[in-house]
C-alpha cells in the first residue's frame, strides 16, 4: 500500500508518507512555508492543509496523487462531540469540526488526481498511539497517549500486540493534562500550544511550593483516568504580562505544575502496567515531549523501556495514521530514524553556493574543519544529510558550539534570540555517554530525556549543564551517524572532551532551518564563525571581509 498521512485541524500540520510498511518520508509544514508551527492552532487555520509537505513527501517517493492507496487524515468527525457536551469553552469550535468533515474535499482540491474515497478518517489518539507503537522498534509494548484534545478525549491507554491496538483506558474532556499546560503557559506570558518546553525550563529554577494547592485540580481518579480541571491561576500567582520579566513566584508556580504532570504520569503508567504487564512503553501526544517527566517515568515507573516517539506532538500523527492505514495491508516497519525530511546531493549544495556567489572551501573532510573551528570557541551552523522530523535538532540541522565555555550558553542565547533560562544540549558518543550522565536511558538517541550530569564533568561542560544539574543528551551511533561521530572524536583529540554543545539551527520564532537558502540565510544574520554545508565551509572572516 502507498499511504500519505496528513496531519492538519489543530496545530503542527504535516504529512507522512508510507510505501509498502516504510517510512519513506516525513516532514512538518513550517519548514516549507517558514511559519513556525505552520499555523496558529485556531478554528478558523483549520482548514489548512500541509500542502507543501504532501507534495514533497510524493516527490520523494515519485508517486503522484493518483498513485496513492490512501490518504490518512488524523482526526474522525464522527467522533466528536460539540464543545459545551465536552465542557470546553470554545465558541469556534463548530467552524473546526466543519472543516475536518470537509476535510476530503480540501484534499482533493490540493492533491489533483487524488479522489475523495481514498481519505480516511483515523481517530487523533489512535494516529499518536500508531506513532509509538508501530513506528518504534519493539512489535509489542503498551502505549499512552496524552496531549490537549482529540475529538471528545485528552488521554488514550493500550496496548500493541502486533499491529493490532486495544484501547484499554482514556479520558474524556474537559479533563486534559495538555489543556492544563497550556493554560499554565499563556498564564506565565508565553504562547500557549508553541512556548511549553519554556515552561519546562523556567520549573528548573522554582521549587514545587504550590504543589499541594494544585492537586486539587489535576489528580487521578482510577482505572487509568484522572482530573485535571481549570485552575484559577490568578488566585496563586499573578500572571506575567507582556514581556515582563518572570520572578521567583512565577518559577515555583512552573516548578509545582511540573510536579504534579510528573506525579499524575507516574500513577497512569503504573495502572497500564498492572493491566498490560510489558516491558516497554511508548509515548505520544504533546505531553511526551516533556522530557523531564520521561526521565522520571523511566527511574519511577515500573517498565523497563521507555520508548518516545520524536515527532511526539500533532505533527507525528501524520506518520501514526499512515502506519494505521497501511498496517491493514502491510507488514509496516519501524522508522528508520529521525531523518526523513528534505536532503540535498553534493553538487545541489555546491549550486546554491554558487548562485549565492558566497566564498566558500570543499573541505578533505569536514568532520576535522568543524572540530577545529570548535576546538577554537568557534559558533558552527551544521546542515548535513536528510533533514529532523519533530522539533529536536539531532545532527542534521544544528548550530554547534564549544561545552567547555561557560558563557557559550548566552552566546547561543544571544545568537538565537531566546530567553536566558533556555538550557542548550550535549551531543556525545554513544559509548561515551555513561561516563558523564546517568539518570535517564542510554542511549538517547531523540534528545527526549534528562540525565544528571556526573560531578566530576559539570565544570568541564558547564555550557550545557542546567541550572539543576541536569542536561538534555542526544547519544550519537557512529553506525547510524558516521559523519557526527567522527567531528565528536575529532573534537575531542584536540580538547579531550567528549561532548559538543547541540541546539537547533534557527533563530527565535522562526522554524528549525531546513533547505540550503534558510542555511545561508541563517548564517548571514547571526554572528555564525562557519557553515558546514555538506562538504562545503563557508567562512564569515571570508564571506563578510
Amino acid at each position: 500500500m502507498r499511504v500519505l498521512g496528513v496531519n492538519a485541524l489543530f496545530h503542527d500540520p504535516a504529512a507522512a508518507l508510507v510505501v509498502d510498511g516504510r517510512v519513506v518520508a516525513a516532514a512538518e509544514e513550517e519548514r516549507f512555508s517558514r511559519r513556525k508551527h505552520g499555523k496558529r492552532p485556531v478554528p478558523f487555520s483549520a482548514w489548512e492543509l500541509p500542502e507543501l509537505a504532501a507534495r514533497w513527501c510524493l516527490r520523494q517517493a515519485g508517486l503522484t496523487p493518483a498513485d496513492l492507496d490512501a490518504v490518512a487524515y488524523s482526526y474522525d468527525p464522527d467522533l466528536a462531540q460539540s464543545a459545551e457536551a465536552m465542557g470546553l469553552h470554545d465558541p469556534w469550535d463548530g467552524l473546526r469540526q466543519d472543516y475536518a468533515r470537509r476535510a476530503p474535499d480540501f484534499l482533493v482540491e490540493a492533491l489533483p488526481g487524488l479522489t475523495r474515497e481514498k481519505v480516511r478518517f483515523v481517530a487523533h489518539h489512535v494516529a499518536h498511539a500508531a506513532s509509538a507503537g508501530l513506528a518504534s522498534p519493539h512489535p509489542g509494548c503498551a502505549v499512552m497517549v496524552l496531549d490537549g484534545r482529540g475529538e471528545c478525549a485528552s488521554h488514550l491507554a493500550g496496548r500493541y500486540v502486533g499491529q493490532r491496538l486495544t484501547v484499554l483506558a482514556g479520558q474524556s474532556l474537559p479533563d486534559s493534562l495538555g489543556l492544563f499546560y497550556e493554560d499554565l503557559t499563556e498564564h506565565l506570558g508565553f504562547l500557549r500550544s508553541s512556548d511549553e518546553y519554556k515552561v519546562m525550563a523556567l520549573a528548573s529554577y522554582g521549587k514545587p511550593r504550590f504543589r499541594e494547592e494544585l492537586r486539587q485540580f489535576v489528580h487521578a481518579a482510577g482505572e487509568g483516568g484522572f482530573r485535571a480541571r481549570k485552575v484559577p491561576w490568578e488566585t496563586i500567582v499573578p500572571a506575567r504580562q507582556g514581556d515582563a520579566p518572570w520572578n521567583q513566584d512565577h518559577a515555583d508556580l512552573a516548578s509545582s505544575a511540573q510536579a504534579c504532570l510528573e506525579d499524575l504520569l507516574l500513577d497512569l503508567a503504573g495502572w497500564l502496567h498492572r493491566r498490560t504487564g510489558e516491558r516497554v512503553l511508548g509515548l505520544a501526544g504533546g505531553v511526551a515531549l516533556n522530557c523531564v517527566a520521561n526521565s522520571r517515568l523511566h527511574r519511577e515507573s515500573p517498565f523497563e523501556e521507555i520508548w518516545v516517539q520524536p515527532a511526539a506532538g500533532d505533527a507525528g500523527t501524520a506518520l501514526g495514521a499512515a502506519l494505521h492505514v497501511a498496517a491493514t495491508g502491510d507488514t509496516v516497519s519501524p522508522m528508520p530514524g529521525a531523518d526523513l525530511g528534505r536532503g540535498w546531493d553534493d553538487e545541489e549544495l555546491r549550486a546554491w553556493l554558487e548562485r549565492a556567489a558566497i566564498p566558500y572551501e570543499e573541505s578533505p573532510d569536514i568532520a576535522e574543519t568543524v572540530a577545529e573551528e570548535l576546538a577554537r570557541d568557534g559558533v558552527v551552523a551544521w546542515f548535513q544529510g536528510r533533514a529532523e522530523f519533530g522539533p529536536r535538532a539531532l545532527g542534521h540541522r544544528s548550530l554547534l558550539a564549544h561545552p567547555g565555555r561557560a558563557e557559550n550558553l548566552d552566546r547561543l542565547n544571544a545568537v538565537k534570540g531566546r530567553e536566558e533560562f533556555r538550557p542548550v544540549a550535549p551531543m556525545v558518543s554513544a559509548h561515551r555517554a555513561p561516563e558523564l550522565f546517568s539518570g535517564g536511558p542510554l542511549p538517547s538517541p531523540y534528545m527526549l530525556f534528562v540525565h544528571d550530569v556526573a560531578k566530576e564533568w559539570r565544570e568541564r561542560i558547564p555550557a550545557v549543564v542546567h541550572v539543576d544539574g541536569t542536561a538534555r543528551v542526544q547519544t550519537v551511533d557512529p553506525a547510524t551517524e558516521p559523519l557526527v561521530a567522527r567531528m565528536l572524536d575529532a573534537f575531542e583529540r584536540r580538547t579531550g572532551l567528549p561532548v559538543v554543545v547541540n541546539t537547533s539551527l534557527n533563530t527565535a520564532g522562526r522554524p528549525m532551518v531546513d533547505d540550503p537558502r534558510g542555511a545561508l540565510e541563517c548564517f548571514a544574520s547571526a554572528p555564525v564563525d562557519l557553515l558546514a554545508i555538506g562538504p562545503f565551509a563557508v567562512r564569515r572572516a571570508k564571506a563578510f571581509a
